[in-house]
């Protein structure tokens, strides 16, 4: 039984090997090309046949249940309404320990606010652009107590 363990991988291998190189051989078996014949060009023109037009036909089809390969939209826009000019605002506290970025956290959570946290080399500032006002102010009010510097200005684009 011993001698059969002993000699298990060595038969496995080689079997595994014969199997590779037949496999090769087998899959790189080159046919016999026969010598490419010149392009002839002919000053022939090829008219195409209107009654075998593929695409008149495939328009005359009544198959149910294909859908051509393209994806129709339908966009309704109601312009009758004036568009309102919602004022964003921009919330901004900068963060100076890992205890205060953790408050701060929390309190976000609890107000339920995105956020976006931007890192310099020298500092970690949080930026919210909302416009919800009230829940701004709460917040930059509740911060106060974790003794965090936090302001609140209206939002505009820089062009």
């Amino acid at each position: 039984m011993q001698n059969l363990i002993k000699w298990f991988a060595p038969i496995v291998m080689i079997g595994v090997a014969i199997f590779i190189i037949f496999f090769v051989f087998t899959i790189n078996i080159s046919k016999d090309i026969s010598e490419p014949k010149p392009l002839v060009f002919t000053k022939e023109l090829v008219k195409e046949d209107i009654k075998r037009n593929w695409l008149d036909n495939f328009a005359k089809t009544e198959q149910q249940g294909y859908y051509y390969p393209v994806s129709e939209v339908y966009i309704k826009l109601n312009l009758d309404k004036k568009i309102k000019d919602l004022t964003k605002y921009k919330f901004s506290a900068s963060i100076l320990d890992p205890y205060q970025l953790f408050c701060l956290k929390e309190e976000l959570k609890n107000h339920n606010l995105q956020y976006y946290l931007k890192k310099d080399e020298h500092s970690l500032n949080l930026i919210i652009y909302s416009d919800k006002k009230d829940k701004l102010n709460s917040l930059v009010k509740v911060l106060k107590n974790y003794q965090i510097s936090a302001t609140l200005v209206p939002y505009t684009e820089e062009k």
